[in-house]
């Protein structure tokens, strides 16, 4: 039986000018690509505007918001969000933090979530990185409360989407944001030496709208705060939305029990509107913290 070569099939040729983005054979001819991402290649349809790799991954990159049936109706009415606080974790820390210490009695449901595609995603844990990377969550008996556990990975053309889709789904009027994010010991940067026993610790930045009184001393130049606890910083400055980022410097990466107890004075103080798990079970702290999978090429 004579051997068959893949490369010289149709289908492998339309999907490899599907990829490149051109037509390697016929530079000159139209590119055919899927109608959608769910059929097959025998169900290609022709199109007369060339796709280049920069247009197809400009419509990947885009940043998705899916509610649940109930919020998308009252979004599509015309109806924003009635929420008084907002909450955001950015990182493995923080996010495991809300889910031992908040998350984990039945008071909340997922009621939505922000698909985001880009050159570092990927899929955990058996499921799709976009199906549990970032969450949000709203409280049964208080609606007005709304959590955010982000996990991925968000590039720098997508933070400004991501911040304006969200914030543009929720109301401004007595608003107040907080954010949990996380840091490496080895971004922050002092005068004085910084013992291993120092981390981890907490320090703040807010906007000129904040008007309570920080958990900890504030952020001290040349220090920044970075990514998307930045960009929704900037948004609620410039939007005049009470906003506090509280960013965790710690010596250890990945869900640390230490690094996580550092947040408890920051949602403590946010007592009148949730009740934290205090302290959370063995099993549930369990779940978060062991070692994770995660993408590094530093040894030490």
């Amino acid at each position: 039986m004579k051997p068959f070569n893949l490369s010289k099939s149709k289908d492998f040729q339309r999907c490899h000018h599907l990829r490149t983005g051109r037509n390697q054979r016929e530079p000159d001819t139209p590119i055919n690509y899927l109608k959608n991402s769910s059929q097959k290649c025998s169900s290609w349809k022709k199109c007369n505007q060339k796709v280049t790799p920069l247009m197809w991954e400009k419509q990947t990159r885009e940043v998705n918001l899916l509610w649940s049936p109930e919020i998308l109706q009252s979004l599509t009415s015309g109806n924003k969000l009635q929420c008084s606080d907002f909450i955001l974790a950015v990182g493995h820390n923080a996010a495991s933090f809300l889910s031992a210490y908040v998350l984990s009695s039945s008071n909340w449901d997922a009621v939505g979530r922000a698909s985001v595609w880009n050159e570092r995603s990927r899929a955990v844990a058996g499921q799709s990185s976009e199906d549990s990377a970032c969450v949000f969550y709203r409280h049964k008996d208080n609606p007005s409360v709304l959590i955010c556990r982000v996990t991925c990975y968000i590039a720098e053309d997508q933070l400004f989407q991501w911040a304006e889709k969200v914030f543009d789904c929720v109301q401004h009027r007595g608003l107040n944001v907080t954010v949990l994010s996380d840091s490496s010991v080895a971004d922050y940067k002092t005068e004085n030496y910084l013992s291993s026993s120092s981390a981890p610790f907490l320090r703040s930045l807010h906007t000129t709208a904040f008007s309570d009184q920080p958990v900890c001393q504030s952020l001290e130049q040349p220090n920044i705060v970075t990514g998307l606890p930045a960009a929704v910083l900037n948004h609620c400055q410039v939007h005049c939305i009470a906003a506090a980022v509280y960013q965790c410097y710690s010596d250890v990466i990945g869900p640390d029990s230490v690094t996580m107890e550092t947040y408890t004075p920051v949602l403590t103080k946010l007592g009148k509107v949730m009740q934290l798990v205090q302290p959370p079970s063995t099993d549930v702290l369990s779940k978060f913290v062991r070692s994770t999978d995660i993408q590094s090429n530093l040894y030490i």
